[in-house]
């Protein structure tokens, strides 16, 4: 890693030195994790109570206000996803 890399690191090694349960993801990192498309993302949020709620990145109540998810609760979702793999048939 050169001088300029350490001093702009990417949003991967920003994750990795992060805390999970204080690293907020926005909507493209969570496509990228989920697997799902915006509007699937949106059908969960409606109709699954275990898919983790977006965090508020603004005072506006209008639509299309900005939003991000908690990292650790996205990834604690994906690991639950993962366990129920074998129960689902």
């Amino acid at each position: 890693m050169n001088s300029i890399d350490q001093h702009n690191p990417s949003p991967c090694d920003i994750r990795r030195l992060c805390d999970p349960a204080t690293t907020l993801i926005r909507m493209q990192e969570l496509e990228a994790i989920t697997g799902y498309k915006r509007p699937t993302v949106y059908k969960r949020l409606r109709d699954d109570p275990t898919f983790p709620k977006p965090v508020p990145l603004s005072d506006s109540k209008s639509r299309g206000a900005p939003v991000a998810w908690v990292l650790a609760e996205v990834q604690h979702w994906v690991r639950q996803r993962i366990a129920l793999r074998g129960e689902a048939a």
